[in-house]
């Protein structure tokens, strides 16, 4: 008698050794001990390298809170914008945290955390200004814009006369002189603005309800991941720590 009919006589039955479960990606983060974020490290306010040469910047000190939250470690791994998303690929990082817009085209390849970031289109007008109090008060005035910006046709939209400008400095710095009455802007970009000139005489008059987030970008297959990195966030805004960050580069709550 063959010895495996030998064995199912006496009832004896073989089991196959189940092969251990391979380690998810959290597993092998934590077992690291770091997040590896890629990042640019040349975009202000959200990363860049200050007088000293160190890494700062919104995005970074938001990168280093959920890395906290994980009992790992935040290293950075910095890189041009044209390569950064491409990164998650060839396996350079983990994710990015690099105010990467959450849209249909990116979230077909990658996966992104909640949005932790808000940017809306702002009207901008000088301090004194009353007669420019919505988008729709913008016709047959005149608006400081780029002229082939989504803003600059935005005002173009609203029945503004368009002052071409290089940028939103450009177009700020006209609107304080007098020389425009508004400009439709990035609603971030005047917050940091405001935070380093306190004193320049411009006011958000409006804002568009519809916002565009930003959120972290990782590679698709990473449930365990992509839940830490939500709860993560969800405890940095529970506990003050987001709201610290926030006022620290804006001056303004940026979440919504």
């Amino acid at each position: 008698m063959k010895f495996s009919k030998l064995l199912l006589a006496l009832g004896i039955v073989a089991v196959a050794a189940t092969p251990a479960l391979a380690q998810s990606a959290l597993d092998q983060i934590k077992e690291a001990g770091a997040l590896r974020i890629g990042t640019e490290g040349t975009y202000a306010p959200f990363t860049y390298h200050d007088d000293t040469g160190a890494l700062v910047g919104f995005d970074v000190e938001i990168g280093r809170a959920i890395a906290e939250r994980l009992g790992v470690e935040a290293e950075f791994v910095e890189g041009p914008w044209d390569g950064l998303i491409a990164g998650i690929d060839a396996n350079r990082y983990d994710v990015v945290i690099n105010q990467v817009g959450i849209n249909e085209e990116r979230q077909a390849k990658y996966d992104f955390s909640e949005p932790y970031i808000a940017s809306k289109a702002a009207l901008v007008v000088r301090g004194d200004n009353t007669d420019i109090t919505s988008f729709e008060s913008l016709s047959g005035k005149k608006a400081a814009q780029t002229l082939t910006s989504n803003y600059g046709k935005l005002a173009e939209g609203y029945g503004a006369e368009l002052v071409p400008t290089e940028g939103f400095d450009q177009s700020i710095a006209l609107v304080v002189q007098g020389r425009a009455d508004a400009t439709i802007n990035d609603s971030l970009s005047f917050f940091d603005f405001k935070k380093q000139q306190p004193d320049a005489d411009v006011k958000i008059v409006a804002t568009e309800a519809d916002a565009d987030f930003s959120g972290v970008l990782l590679a698709k297959g990473k449930p365990e991941l992509l839940a830490a990195i939500n709860e993560a966030l969800a405890s940095i805004k529970e506990d003050g720590t987001y709201a610290e960050i926030s006022q620290k580069y804006f001056g303004e709550d940026v979440s919504q």
